[in-house]
């Protein structure tokens, strides 16, 4: 679903939703507030942020032992889920959301199977967008924790959030998913006054040598240049949010500076993304500079790559998260967004980040709509040549 039109009828039909939602008379749920037993947790948004949230998936799981925890998410992002294992695949549920026919006709049969199951809490993990907030009413749940603005200019989400959690733009948004977990069970005001204690590190993923031996055979078979060189990955495509693009004029600069430098470069992607590889790949003019776009089918091989691969050059987006769940070290561009609130929960990531006075502009208050004319100064002024000499450290060359 096009994401304009998604924040359209969020902000219309949403709306509209929550606030005859919170004329419901009765919103304790079913069961009165306790230890839960059973836990929703919605996380809707990109698959990165599936990799942001695993400490909060694991205090859960130790503060609960107990307890069945279950997760609402969009169907394409399920991927990363069963790969990070931090929920039995039976405990999670998914909406269809290609079409807004689709996502609608989804959303009945959501709604009545998650009711079914009578959860005790409800954790929206969403950043003010309304329909988990519609979801979280529906579930029954006598918990609901969820974002609000309290005396922030914030979206509304409805009343019926009884364990409201003041949205912090200053904390890192993992542990602002803790916080979340800490409300259950909280009585201040605002909720969960806690002491925020560093957030651990992801844990790689671990995958057989044998298949990641299968993955290098397969790229040298097919790109057999590469193999006596070390491979540095670009990711040059914004997805779903182009302002976020450093611009391809300097993905094009920094490959050939790394293939002068002795290096082989290859561009990852989706098939969509091709027409960027080709100008890159164009630009160089060198087969040791080879498009990947389209080259993984599954987040499982695009893992599998960066088992192989030496450095990860990215835009801010899914694959800068996924490359915590692997051995490779990541660059990683950040200006219309923040490594404040992102940035990746790995020691072998570094940020590019020039605080200009507008940056950054995707925020939680205004559905990640940047006011930008697309002139991203705060990516424009990052120069190929500071890159070239962060990478060069990362790849053990003078």
């Amino acid at each position: 679903m096009d994401i304009n039109l998604q924040r359209k009828v969020d902000r219309l039909a949403g709306a509209f939703i929550c606030r005859i939602l919170s004329l419901w008379p009765f919103k304790g749920g079913r069961r009165p507030p306790g230890r839960p037993e059973k836990i929703l947790v919605i996380l809707l948004s990109e698959m990165g942020s599936l990799v942001l949230a695993y400490p909060m998936f694991q205090l859960l799981k130790e503060r609960y032992p107990g307890a069945s925890i279950h997760l609402l998410q969009f169907r394409q992002n399920r991927e990363i889920l069963d790969l990070m294992e931090v929920i039995p695949p039976e405990n999670i549920h998914t909406l269809d959301n290609r079409s807004i026919r689709d996502f609608v006709l989804d959303c009945t049969g959501v709604m009545v199977r998650l009711r079914s199951i009578g959860f005790d809490a409800v954790i929206d993990c969403e950043l003010f967008a309304r329909i988990s907030s519609i979801f979280s009413f529906f579930s029954g749940a006598a918990i609901r924790s969820g974002f609000h603005p309290y005396t922030q200019e914030g979206l509304y989400r409805g009343s019926h959030i009884n364990r409201p959690v003041m949205y912090n733009p200053y904390r890192h948004i993992s542990e602002q998913f803790i916080t979340l977990a800490d409300a259950l069970e909280s009585r201040t005001v605002p909720v969960a006054k806690r002491r925020v204690e560093p957030v651990p590190e992801v844990p790689p993923i671990s995958f057989s040598e044998s298949e990641i031996q299968g993955a290098e055979r397969r790229l040298y078979r097919r790109f057999p240049g590469v193999k006596e060189k070390k491979l540095v990955l670009l990711y040059p495509s914004g997805g779903l949010l182009p302002i976020r693009a450093w611009p391809v004029d300097y993905y094009c600069r920094l490959a050939a500076m790394l293939l002068e430098g002795g290096h082989a470069v290859g561009i990852i992607g989706m098939k969509q993304d091709r027409e960027t590889a080709g100008r890159i790949t164009g630009y160089c003019k060198d087969h040791h500079c080879i498009d990947l776009t389209g080259y993984t089918g599954s987040v499982r091989e695009l893992l599998m790559l960066f088992h192989v691969a030496d450095l990860l050059i990215t835009n801010d987006g899914g694959p800068g998260q996924f490359a915590a769940l692997a051995p490779i070290p990541s660059i990683v561009f950040y200006g219309p967004e923040t490594p404040v609130l992102y940035g990746s929960l790995s020691t072998k990531t570094f940020s590019f980040h020039l605080p200009i006075s507008c940056s950054p502009c995707l925020t939680a208050y205004n559905h990640r709509n940047s006011p930008c004319d697309g002139d991203n100064q705060c990516l424009k002024q990052i120069l190929p040549e500071a890159v070239y000499a962060k990478a060069r450290e990362y790849l053990g060359t003078s």
